[in-house]
Formats: structure tokens, C-alpha cells, sequence
């Protein structure tokens, strides 16, 4: 029995040629040379290689080592690349020409794709910008002032930025609870997820200028899912009143795989309804597509389901806190990455964070392996999602996996 091509993907395959994500991968036989790598259901294609046996203008773009010059290459290439890609996977023609340069996922090394610029972290589920009132603010109101007249975020750490797989260390600093007379120091008790999405920028601007609500499609190249890892007793001594700081900066796990926005059409939606209108810069009520995406997300601890927050009840949209991070003229560089922010939905089992899903400690969730509050040593956290593709097809997003080790 002849043996099935990779480029016969099974229909329904969240990997189809309807998504097509970009990494960057390396082989075991040559582990230094980092490649431009797309992925069909099981394999990987070795963009460079298949693009230069095939004459490609794109030879150049996609040989590189990082996605980042593609990303500066602007949408017009975005669109173009990714009609080539489509043909060759998909173009009888090109089969035997393509086939060579596809490679099971199984046995590569994905590193992290692009070089990160700037990173920034939003607020953006109203959902859980209310549990944290409620938890924190029980006698106030449990959103502060601002927070649906603006995106809130804070600018993070772009050096501890690292692909899915990564061991994260646990972090040390300084803590204090209310019952301590002094702050104490050593390694974070109270460590915890975030499960967010993420857009990374590809065309940049100029400082000085702003970036529009209907130019979010020109400036942001795609999104992966992003784990905000946070230290909370870290974070609760040190936020007051610049925000947070260390209980952030230790480490941020992303996806290996970047999914265009184009193979995401079919998942636009439109937002929750605002209790008012917005001030011009933000308002999308006449927009001419919807802002938000209709992303299914899973969260496990240990390979057991935690939570599942839906990303389509974000009251702010990736357009809207890529037009506030620059209604000040603040710059975009290539490879900037701003995060979605904690991912939470109505439901308690759709909350993003175990800080929300213990209600800060007081409610532990059951695992096979014993109850927690937030994460023990050796745990692994990993998140999946999928979004909506045309003709009733999933939309694979991958995954971001991360395993706590002891504090150094």
C-alpha cells in the first residue's frame, strides 16, 4: 500500500491549508540553522527551501532564520506569500517539488519566531477585571474609574519573552501579607497563569503619528496564545502605585506558531455592547468589520481541563489597544507584542486565572495529583485553542505549554 503523502491532509484537520501558522524550527541533524517553517496538519513545510526550488520572489523573505522580515514586508506581501503558500500545498502541479521539503513536526526543535521588540499586557475581560475588584476592593466598586473609557496595561519585559516548552523558573522577591510587620523575601508562594492571546506587529509607524482603529489589519501581522505568568504575593506588595513590575517580568510563554489574521476571517465578531459611547479614537461602532475573535480556549494543569475562557467576551478589542498604545505617538517597531490580557468569561470555569478560579487562594481545585491553589514545582500548564474556519472547519492556534521549576 503506497505510503499517504504529508500534503494529504484529513479533512477537518484544525492544520489544513485553510490555517497555515508560522514557526521557526531547527532539525536535529543541523540544530544551529534556524528555518522559516509553515505547518499542514502533521508536518512542517521548509518555507525557504520549497520556495526556492520553486523560483519564488519570496525565496528571500522566507530563508531567513527569523519572521521578522517578512513581518516588515507589509501586508500586501502577507497576502501574497500566503496565496503562494496556499498554491503549493495544495496545486497538484507543485506536489512533486513540495513534498521533499516537508518534515514531521514529531522530530523538530520550534523556537520562538520572531524577535520581540516592545511588549505590553493589557486588561481587557471585563469579566475578570471584575473578579480582581471584587476579591480586592470587596466594599468599592469593583471596576476602577477608567476602565472602560481605556485600555489599561503596562509595559513588560520583551527579554523574557519564551517559546512554548520553555521551563519557567520560579520567581523570588519581596512579599508582604497584611498579618507581617516587614516584608519577607524568597521564592513567590502564590505563582499563577494567565491565559491571554497575543498580536504580534509586523509594518511599524512613525513616532509622532497614531495608529487608527481601521489600520489595526495593516500594522499587526497575526496572534498565538501568550501565558502571562504571574507571581501574585510578588505583584500585591510591589504594584502600588506604578503597577506591576517583578511578579510579570520573570517569564511570558508564547506559542510556537503564529496564525495570520487572514485564516481568520471566519472567527470575527462583534464585541460586547458598551454601556456608552466611546471617546473617537476608540469607538468602532461604525467599523467596517467586526473587532473581536471568536477564540475557544482550554486551559490545563498537569494534562487535566481547568478552564475554558472564551475570547469572543473581551470588551476590548486588539484594533482598540493597538490605537490607545499609540494615540500618544508612541512608535511600533517590528516584533512588538502586545497581550490580550487575562482571558475570563462569566462562568467559573471560565476563568483564566487561578487566582480567579480559587478566588485568590480560598477555593482549591481538585487534580488527579492533589488539590492546588496556585501552581507547585514540577506542574505543567499548557493552553490550546481553536477558532471557527470557512465551511465549518476548525482554525487550529496550537498551543503554549510551560513547567515550573524550583526557585535558583
Amino acid at each position: 500500500m503506497p505510503q499517504q503523502s504529508p500534503l494529504d491532509v484529513p479533512e477537518g484537520d484544525p492544520f489544513g491549508p485553510h490555517n497555515l501558522p508560522y514557526g521557526v524550527f531547527s532539525t536535529a541533524e543541523e540544530p544551529a540553522r534556524r528555518r522559516i517553517g509553515v505547518r499542514l496538519g502533521g508536518h512542517v513545510l521548509d518555507a525557504g527551501a520549497a520556495a526556492l526550488a520553486l523560483g519564488s520572489p519570496y525565496a528571500g523573505l522566507l530563508g531567513q532564520s527569523s519572521l521578522n522580515p517578512l513581518l516588515a514586508a507589509g501586508r500586501t506581501v502577507w497576502h501574497d506569500v500566503r496565496r503562494a503558500l496556499t498554491a503549493w500545498v495544495t496545486d497538484p502541479g507543485h506536489r512533486p517539488t513540495v513534498e521533499p521539503h516537508l518534515i514531521a513536526l514529531d522530530g523538530l526543535t520550534l523556537h520562538l519566531p520572531y524577535e520581540v521588540a516592545d511588549y505590553v499586557d493589557f486588561y481587557a475581560s471585563e469579566h475578570h477585571a471584575t473578579n480582581v475588584g471584587r476579591m480586592f476592593r470587596p466594599d468599592g466598586d469593583a471596576l476602577t474609574p477608567n476602565w472602560k473609557h481605556l485600555p489599561i496595561g503596562y509595559h513588560g519585559r520583551s527579554g523574557t519573552i519564551v517559546v512554548s516548552g520553555t521551563d519557567v523558573v520560579r520567581p523570588s522577591g519581596q512579599r508582604k501579607t497584611p498579618a507581617d510587620a516587614a516584608p519577607v523575601f524568597g521564592p513567590s508562594t502564590k505563582l499563577d497563569i494567565e491565559a491571554e492571546v497575543g498580536f504580534v506587529v509586523g509594518t511599524p509607524s512613525a513616532m509622532g503619528e497614531q495608529v487608527a482603529l481601521g489600520d489595526f489589519r495593516e500594522h499587526v501581522f497575526g496572534l498565538f496564545l501568550l501565558n502571562d505568568w504571574s507571581a501574585r504575593d510578588i505583584q500585591a506588595w510591589e504594584y502600588v502605585p506604578l503597577g506591576p513590575f517583578l511578579g510579570k517580568s520573570f517569564a511570558t510563554s508564547v506559542s510556537a506558531w503564529v496564525t495570520p489574521l487572514e485564516a481568520l476571517d471566519s472567527a470575527r465578531v462583534a464585541p460586547p455592547a458598551r454601556d456608552f459611547p466611546l471617546l473617537p479614537y476608540l469607538d468602532d461602532s461604525t467599523a467596517d468589520e467586526d473587532g473581536g475573535f471568536d477564540l475557544h480556549i482550554t486551559v490545563s494543569v498537569n494534562g487535566q481541563e481547568v478552564a475554558r475562557p472564551p475570547f469572543a467576551s473581551m470588551y476590548w478589542t486588539a484594533a482598540q489597544q493597538l490605537a490607545h498604545m499609540t494615540v500618544n505617538g508612541a512608535s511600533l517597531r517590528t516584533g512588538d507584542v502586545y497581550g490580550s490580557g487575562t482571558v475570563s468569561g462569566p462562568e467559573v470555569d471560565q476563568r483564566g486565572s487561578l487566582l480567579e478560579l480559587t478566588w485568590n487562594g480560598h477555593d482549591a481545585i481538585e487534580l488527579a495529583d492533589g488539590k492546588r491553589t496556585f501552581l507547585e514545582d514540577g506542574d505543567t500548564v499548557t493552553m490550546t485553542a481553536w477558532a471557527p474556519g470557512p465551511d465549518g472547519v476548525r482554525v487550529g492556534l496550537g498551543e503554549v505549554t510551560g513547567r515550573i521549576v524550583g526557585a535558583r
